[in-house]
C-alpha cells in the first residue's frame, strides 16, 4: 500500500487550514481524561460512546513514563492497540505528549527521572519555612540539559514509531508537545542553574527580537513593558534592566527558556515525523481576561506562579512564537476566560487557532460557533468526553450540525470576511441578557443578528452566517436566532427578503427542504432560525415554529431610487 500525503497545515489567504488525506479537515474533537488512553481495555468501552457523540477526533495523552519505563527501553504495545482501535472506529487522533511537563508539574516522567535530581534537577521555589529559604518543587528545571535531551530522545522515538504505524493512514493527525508548561508556586525557578542564567546578560537573540519587533508585539506585552518604548533597548544588558513589575520580568525570563526547551523537544520529533505540532497554555484569570459569567475556582489567578509562569499566555505569546519555531502555533485552553477575547488574542501574528481544552457543558458548546465562524478555528475539544454519555453531551447535537455543514465552513474559513459565528446564552435568573445583538457587514449588506423572537421568554441561540459568493446570498446555520438585512447602498429605499429556504445536506450538497416566508420571516422583516422548543408565552396562535434542520439559505434584495 502506497503512503498517503502527510497531514499538514496549508496557508490560505487569511490563515492556515489542517489538511488530512489531501482535503481541509475540521477538527470536531474531544479530549479524554488524562489516564484513559493508557488502557485499550478501558478504551474498548469508550469508543462506541465517542462515535455516538459525533466526535471525529480524539485528543489523548501519551506519557513519557508509559513508553520509556526503563531508560532506552521503549514499550509501545499498549499505544499500538489504542491507535489501531481508533482507526477501526473511524476516529482521528491528536496525541498529547506528557513528557517533562503536565499542568506545570513533572508528574508523568519515568521513575528513573523522578529519582535522580542530580542528573535531572528540580525547580526551587522561595519558601520561608524551607531549609535555606528554598523548597524543591515537583517540576523539572528547564535549565537541566540532561532533562531536555532525554525528553527529546523519547519524543523522537515516539514520533518515529507513530510514523511507522501511521504511514498508510492518517490516524494521528497532530501532536501536542508537553501540557500547560510553567512554574507553579513562584514567578520563576530559583535553583542554582536558574540563578546563574538570571545573573548573566539577557541573551542577544532575545534583545534583537525586542529591538526589531517591538511594534509587532501584542498589546498585552507592550502594556506590561510600556516604559521600554521610552528607553533605548540598545542600553539593556541585564534582566533587571527591563524594569517594571519583577514577576513580569521573571515570567519573561522563564518563557524564553521554556520556549527553547519545548522547541528542542518538538524539533527532535519533527525530524522523525513532521506532523503539525503545538503546545497548549493554562490561562491567567485577571479582570481583563476572566469570563465574568463563569464560576470562580481555586485554580488560576492573575499572577505568574499562581498560573504557570513562563507558559504561552498573552503576556509572553510573542516570545513563544519566536523562540519555539518548531511549534506551528500556541494554543489556549479556555475554561474560565472570556472565550471570544481569548480566541482573538491567539490569532496574533496570524497563527491558526486551536482550542485543545475547554468546558464540556452547554455553556462551552455554544461558544465553539464563535471559534469556527469568527476566528477560523482548526478545531475544538471539550475535556473529559469519555465520562459523558452521548445523550447527556450538548456537543452531540452541535457537532452533528457542524459536521454536516463542514464543507461550507471550511470554504468560508479560507476567504476574507466570509463568515461570523455567535452565541446567545441563557438569560440569567433575574432576566438580564448578557449576550448582545451582533451587527456586521458583508459585501453590500449590513446584518443584524439577534435572538429569535418569541412571545415568551427568549431562549439561547447559536450559529454561523456565511456569505455565499457570487450569488450574494447567506447560508444560515444554527438555532435560536434571526437575521435582518439592510442594503448599504445609499440609493436603496427598501430592503427585503427575496428568498428564504430551509436546507439539508446530502452528499456535501445543499438541497431545498421547504420554502420559508410569512411567519418564518416575521412578515418579511428577517430570516428566523427558531429554537428546538420556542416559548409561546401563552399566545394562542402557534406562529413561531420549532427548528428542524438548522440550515437555511437567505437572499436579500433592495429597491433603488
Amino acid at each position: 500500500m502506497g503512503s498517503k500525503p502527510i497531514t499538514h497545515l496549508r496557508a490560505t489567504e487569511v490563515s492556515k487550514q489542517l489538511i488530512v488525506d489531501g482535503e481541509p479537515f475540521l477538527v470536531l474533537g474531544g479530549e479524554l481524561q488524562n489516564s484513559s488512553f493508557s488502557s485499550h481495555e478501558y478504551m474498548n468501552e469508550v469508543w462506541p460512546r465517542l462515535k455516538g457523540a459525533n466526535y471525529n477526533t480524539i485528543f489523548a495523552a501519551v506519557s513519557w513514563e508509559q513508553i520509556e519505563p526503563v531508560e532506552s527501553e521503549y514499550d509501545f504495545q499498549e499505544l499500538d492497540r489504542v491507535i489501531t482501535a481508533a482507526r477501526e472506529h473511524g476516529l482521528r487522533l491528536v496525541l498529547l505528549w506528557f513528557g517533562s511537563f503536565k499542568n506545570g508539574l513533572s508528574t508523568y516522567v519515568p521513575p528513573w527521572v523522578k529519582t535522580n535530581p542530580i542528573r535531572f534537577p528540580r525547580v526551587k521555589l522561595r519558601a520561608a519555612e524551607a531549609r535555606g529559604g528554598l523548597k524543591t518543587a515537583d517540576i523539572l528545571s528547564v535549565f537541566g540539559e540532561e532533562s531536555m535531551r532525554a525528553d527529546a530522545r523519547a519524543y523522537a522515538a515516539l514520533m518515529q514509531h507513530i510514523h511507522d504505524l501511521n504511514r498508510d493512514y492518517a490516524t494521528v493527525i497532530m501532536m501536542q508537545v508537553q501540557n500547560e508548561v510553567g512554574v507553579l508556586g513562584d514567578s520563576r525557578d530559583y535553583g542554582e542553574l536558574a540563578e546563574q542564567a538570571f545573573s548573566e546578560p539577557i541573551p542577544n537573540d532575545l534583545l534583537q527580537f525586542l529591538r526589531n519587533d517591538w511594534a509587532q508585539m501584542n498589546q498585552t506585552f507592550r502594556s506590561n513593558f510600556r516604559h521600554l518604548h521610552e528607553t533605548s533597548l540598545d542600553e539593556l544588558t541585564q534582566w533587571q534592566d527591563l524594569g517594571g513589575d519583577p514577576p513580569l520580568i521573571d515570567e519573561l525570563f522563564m518563557a524564553y527558556h521554556y520556549a527553547r526547551y519545548v522547541n528542542h523537544v518538538a524539533n527532535a520529533g519533527k525530524q522523525a515525523y513532521p506532523l503539525p505540532m503545538y503546545t497548549n497554555t493554562w490561562q491567567k484569570y485577571g479582570d481583563e481576561d476572566r469570563d465574568l459569567n463563569a464560576p470562580l475556582v481555586a485554580a488560576g489567578g492573575n499572577e505568574p506562579g499562581v498560573y504557570p509562569s513562563g507558559g504561552g499566555v498573552p503576556n509572553v505569546l510573542d516570545i513563544w512564537q519566536r523562540f519555539a519555531p518548531s511549534l506551528d502555533f500556541i494554543a489556549p485552553d479556555i475554561y474560565l476566560n472570556d472565550y471570544s477575547k481569548t480566541c482573538a488574542k491567539y490569532r496574533h501574528r496570524n497563527q491558526p487557532l486551536l482550542i485543545p481544552e475547554q468546558r464540556r457543558d452547554e455553556y462551552g458548546a455554544l461558544r465553539v460557533w464563535t471559534a469556527f465562524g469568527s476566528y477560523l478555528c482548526l478545531g475544538t475539544a471539550p475535556f473529559g468526553v469519555d465520562t459523558v454519555i452521548p445523550e447527556n453531551s450538548p456537543f452531540t447535537m452541535h457537532y452533528a450540525l457542524l459536521a454536516k455543514t463542514s464543507k461550507y465552513i471550511l470554504a468560508a474559513q479560507a476567504r476574507q470576511n466570509a463568515s461570523v459565528g455567535f452565541f446567545f446564552d441563557e438569560l440569567s435568573p433575574d432576566g438580564i441578557d448578557s449576550s448582545q445583538p451582533l451587527r456586521i457587514s458583508f459585501g453590500d449588506w449590513d446584518l443584524l443578528i439577534e435572538r429569535a423572537f418569541v412571545f415568551g421568554e427568549p431562549g439561547p441561540g447559536f450559529g454561523m452566517v456565511i456569505h455565499l459568493q457570487p450569488e450574494d446570498a447567506f447560508l444560515l446555520i444554527g438555532k435560536g436566532y434571526q437575521v435582518s438585512f439592510q442594503s448599504r447602498d445609499e440609493r436603496a429605499h427598501f430592503s427585503g427578503i427575496l428568498r428564504f429556504e430551509e436546507k439539508d445536506v446530502e452528499g456535501d450538497e445543499l438541497r431545498t427542504v421547504r420554502l420559508l416566508n410569512g411567519d418564518e420571516t416575521r412578515s418579511g422583516k428577517c430570516a428566523v432560525m427558531p429554537a428546538d422548543d420556542p416559548d409561546y408565552g401563552g399566545f394562542p396562535i402557534s406562529i413561531t415554529i420549532p427548528a428542524r434542520t438548522g440550515i437555511a439559505v437567505c437572499q436579500p434584495y433592495a429597491l433603488m431610487e
